[in-house]
């Protein structure tokens, strides 16, 4: 198994989970097949094998030859793995992350965060702090200044390690 068929079947679940995962191995292992092949090989419902493959099509990570049946005129389809195109689909998730992650990086640069002791799932901004009057819209509670110091230590190296990796 090459390092691509690997990185291949890491990225598999992304798509569908276990079935994914399935799929993608019973495609390396015929190479070329059509969905109904895939389903007697895999045991995995034809629309769940559909399903997953459209994802993986349109991320480029399959093709797909169409060729009309003779004997009925219906078009079927032969799926093969692309794993030449997993490396594009890679650096372009990542840097959606890091455009993501420089997003909530600005963001924590650029505000004060108040939490409630009793919700802890409430954080809100001080603007936000301030039109509720320092009060936690939920329980009433008084909120609390957070530092948010961690979060942007965090978040900054998140960006480095992905910059790293894209070589930007």
């Amino acid at each position: 198994m090459s390092i691509l068929d690997e990185e291949f079947i890491k990225m598999a679940p992304f798509f569908g989970g276990e079935e994914a995962l399935t799929i993608v191995k019973t495609l390396m292992k015929l190479n070329e097949a059509t969905d109904e092949q895939i389903a007697n090989e895999s045991t995995i419902r034809l629309n769940t094998i559909r399903k997953v493959l459209y994802k993986l099509y349109d991320h480029a990570l399959v093709s797909a030859k169409r060729v009309q049946d003779e004997k009925t005129g219906w078009y079927i389809f032969y799926w093969k793995l692309q794993p030449d195109q997993l490396d594009a689909f890679i650096r372009n998730r990542k840097r959606r992350t890091r455009e993501k992650l420089k997003s909530r990086y600005d963001s924590e640069l650029a505000h004060e965060f108040f939490v409630c002791p009793k919700c802890p799932e409430i954080r809100v901004t001080f603007e936000d702090a301030m039109e509720s009057t320092f009060r936690c819209t939920r329980c009433g509670a008084q909120l609390k200044s957070v530092s948010n110091e961690k979060m942007i230590e965090f978040l900054a190296t998140r960006i480095k390690q992905i910059e790293e990796e894209l070589n930007v």
